[in-house]
């Protein structure tokens, strides 16, 4: 029974299943004490197998996703504060829309969360097996600008084309300048129709043509980001300054 269980465990590690095989002497085990049939023992180890490659997967995703920090939608303690219904909410976490191809534009003042919210609808996709990258505006434009000799910057830029959902954090923090939102439109249309897109910004559409320096442009980005769209109104407390610390008691 040893040489056996030796020789299964070395297969699946031919089969790239290295945990199941350093896990088979325990389902043997108790496949023996709880008098499994075969199937059961082939259901278990075919489970342990999917569980593992799903978390293995999930871990990756996270890593290409590129984070600033880790929030669930249940660490958000004022929903109220979006102009959405907790039936709407749920909605959008069962990631449905993502598959339509649908965008969300996230507005509202600074601190109230609209980050928060879009990592935790990139969360959400990660856990539906979808890719997800996040970027700041900052970053993306840095990144663009050097995507054609920086190898750094190509890489990221391709998962970017690649995911299924983008976030785009902080839009029009800054004017851009002419090539920039060249470049950004540009990346706009190799997104339309193939990626979803979640946007925050702390300006409304309506002032983005003078951020772009250029009307065409914004009018453009706009027709392809709006064609299908849910535009979310955030108001309220900034969050950062209801949970500030301080220095005194």
């Amino acid at each position: 029974m040893i040489g056996t269980t030796e020789s299964l465990q070395s297969q699946f590690k031919q089969f790239r299943m290295t945990e199941t095989a350093q896990a088979l002497p325990g389902f043997l085990r108790e496949a023996e004490q709880q008098s499994w049939t075969y199937q059961e023992l082939l259901v278990a180890l075919c489970n342990h197998e999917e569980h593992r490659r799903e978390e293995k997967t999930r871990q990756k995703y996270l890593k290409w996703a590129q984070f600033p920090f880790e929030k669930s939608l249940e660490d958000f303690d004022t929903i109220e504060s979006m102009s959405l219904s907790k039936r709407q909410i749920d909605q959008l976490r069962e990631c449905d829309w993502l598959d339509q191809l649908f965008n969300l534009v996230l507005l509202g003042p600074p601190g109230v969360g609209k980050t928060h919210i879009a990592i935790g609808l990139g969360l959400e996709a990660i856990e539906r097996g979808k890719q997800v990258a996040f970027v700041s505006m900052g970053e993306l434009i840095s990144l663009l600008k050097t995507e054609g000799y920086v190898r750094k910057s190509a890489i990221r830029l391709k998962r970017v084309r690649q995911a299924d959902l983008v976030i785009l954090d902080d839009m029009m923090f800054m004017a851009m300048e002419t090539n920039e939102a060249n470049l950004f439109f540009q990346l706009i249309s190799d997104l339309y129709e193939k990626s979803s897109i979640i946007l925050t910004s702390n300006k409304g559409p309506d002032s983005w043509g003078k951020m772009l320096g250029d009307q065409g442009i914004a009018t453009a980005i706009l027709d392809r980001l709006l064609h299908r769209c849910e535009v979310i109104h955030m108001d309220g407390e900034s969050h950062r300054m209801k949970h500030r610390e301080t220095i005194f008691e």
